[in-house]
């Protein structure tokens, strides 16, 4: 063999396995969440350990009255997602959901993410504040406070609380005291995400000014349904 065909031979074997990426990258497709798999996560846990999430959020995601669980049915995939992500990672702390999150793969976490964010249960009739403190927590929402420092919530939950996905979540019809609950712990640092737009705000509220806009969220929807109603919408 000449100089010149044992030098194309041995370009021919460095570049062969450079064939084979396409080949490669074809039997293993991006992960495709699954709802299906996630309506199994949510209703039977999975083979390491982590317990049915239905446990807490109901398996049609509204979980209940008391408030101690969100209601996440609806909630967009990518915000679900980063939850449990920033859970495993640290970034937000929870005694309940930081070790499940931990034992849920990233393909577990897409699917159960998945089937939540498709699901469109009935919000819970729960009871009303005050007026005075609806009102209050409607200000803060709607307009925030220049004592305080703070915008309208609504400038980044969207009008009503609605949310806007795929980052910012809904807080229309959440639990008051879930509300209250979380912004307490941006104020104490357990939420370590937003800092600069949770995290400040959240520091900006006495505990009054919590308690009005947790329990303005919680009634908005109804409030809203109430209204249509009223001039037959």
């Amino acid at each position: 063999m000449t100089p010149a065909r044992r030098l194309f031979a041995a370009a021919a074997a460095l570049l062969a396995p450079l064939s084979t990426i396409p080949l490669v990258q074809a039997q293993n497709p991006v992960h495709q969440p699954d709802p299906r798999r996630g309506a199994v996560i949510a209703a039977q846990g999975t083979a390491p350990g982590a317990p049915p999430c239905a446990q807490c959020h109901a398996f049609n995601g509204a979980s209940d009255s008391s408030g101690a669980f969100p209601r996440i049915a609806g909630q967009s995939a990518y915000y679900l997602t980063k939850q449990l992500h920033d859970f495993a990672s640290g970034v937000r702390a929870n005694a309940f959901m930081s070790p499940i999150a931990k034992s849920l793969s990233s393909d577990d976490i897409d699917n159960v993410a998945a089937y939540y964010a498709g699901l469109d249960s009935p919000f819970l009739p729960l009871k009303t504040a005050a007026p005075e403190i609806t009102k209050r927590g409607e200000e803060l929402a709607t307009v925030g406070s220049a004592e305080r420092r703070v915008q309208g919530c609504n400038n980044c939950h969207g009008p009503g609380g609605i949310g806007e996905p795929p980052a910012i979540p809904y807080l229309a019809g959440q639990y008051a005291t879930y509300i209250a609950f979380e912004l307490k712990m941006w104020q104490q640092g357990f939420r370590k995400s937003s800092a600069d737009s949770m995290g400040y705000v959240a520091k900006q509220l006495d505990p009054a000014d919590i308690a009005a806009v947790a329990a303005y969220y919680q009634q908005v929807r109804s409030l809203g349904e109430q209204a249509a109603k009223a001039t037959g919408g």
